[in-house]
C-alpha cells in the first residue's frame, strides 16, 4: 500500500482526479480524519472536508504511473 497527501481545491479538480483514477483497476481511497471514501466516487470525495490535504492510499505497491497522472493534485 502506497499513501501520498493530495489536495483538491475545486469541483474541475474532483472531476478531473476522479477520471483518472477510474482508469487503474487499482483500489483506492481517500481519508480525512476518520472519514474514508473510495476515490473513485466523486459523492464520496465531496462528502470529505476538503479545505486541507486528504490522504490518497493506493493498494498497490507498483502504481508509479498512477501516481505519475496524479502528480498535480499531490502536495
Amino acid at each position: 500500500m502506497k499513501s501520498v497527501p493530495i489536495k483538491l481545491s475545486f469541483a474541475e479538480e474532483v472531476k478531473t482526479f476522479v477520471n483518472v483514477a477510474s482508469r487503474y483497476d487499482y483500489d483506492m481511497d481517500l481519508r480525512a480524519g476518520r472519514h474514508v471514501v473510495d476515490a473513485k466516487s466523486i459523492l464520496g470525495i465531496f462528502s470529505l472536508d476538503l479545505s486541507k490535504p486528504i490522504t490518497l492510499e493506493v493498494y498497490a505497491e507498483d502504481c508509479d504511473d498512477l501516481l505519475e497522472e496524479l502528480k498535480p493534485f499531490i502536495v
